[in-house]
């Protein structure tokens, strides 16, 4: 019988210290609020998919396919970030659930660097309906149906719908939007993605 899991405290206050600057992801928007809500429920009866690490993400409808590897925690705490000579790879945050278990798996990517366009670049174009596929480390792949594409300042960033949905299976792209100021602040909005597992694919 699959569990429902749920984060501890300490994960919670580990999470919410997420920063990017090239990507976007600002701890002081992420501490308004803690882990719960979801967008919408998904189209239908959804499956849930035993534990298992994601190595590659495609997004057919933007021509995306890229390596994902598993993210830490940075010296501060936060959730570490794809290093730069890897923009063009996604990376998992690998303390929260694995895509297609119950709960928000967490995947970042970069929007640019000074050398121009990175992996999430054009993120913000998906729409709701459009297909995300994470292959996982057991060569099944889980499908994700976008529910909603929303932009989000920093400062405003509701992360308990980004992070708290453990009800069903979920998917959180996350990079960065709108205007850029440079700095340490980088672009001033979060673009997130939420989707839902809708169906999965074995090997």
């Amino acid at each position: 019988m699959l569990k429902l899991r749920r984060p501890r405290l300490a994960a919670v206050l580990v999470v919410v210290g997420l920063v990017v600057t090239a990507a976007g992801l600002s701890e002081t928007g992420l501490l308004h609020n803690l882990f719960a809500g979801a967008d919408k429920p998904p189209p239908r009866e959804f499956p849930v998919m035993e534990p298992s690490r994601p190595i590659r993400l495609a997004i057919p409808s933007l021509k995306i396919r890229a390596d994902v590897h598993g993210l830490g925690l940075a010296d501060d705490g936060s959730i570490a970030v794809p290093p730069l000579h890897r923009h063009r790879q996604a990376g998992w945050y690998d303390r929260g659930p694995t895509p297609g278990e119950f709960g928000p798996a967490i995947i970042v990517g970069h929007a640019d660097t000074r050398d121009g366009p990175s992996i999430f670049h054009d993120l913000p174009r998906i729409r709701p309906g459009a297909k995300i596929e994470v292959t996982r480390r057991d060569r099944t792949v889980g499908i994700f149906e976008v529910n909603s594409v929303e932009s989000f300042d920093k400062k405003e960033l509701p992360a308990e719908r980004v992070y708290g949905d453990y009800a069903r299976p979920g998917l959180r792209l996350i990079t960065c939007g709108g205007e850029f100021r440079g700095g340490g602040i980088g672009y001033v909005d979060n673009v997130v993605v939420f989707a839902s597992l809708v169906e999965t694919r074995d090997p």
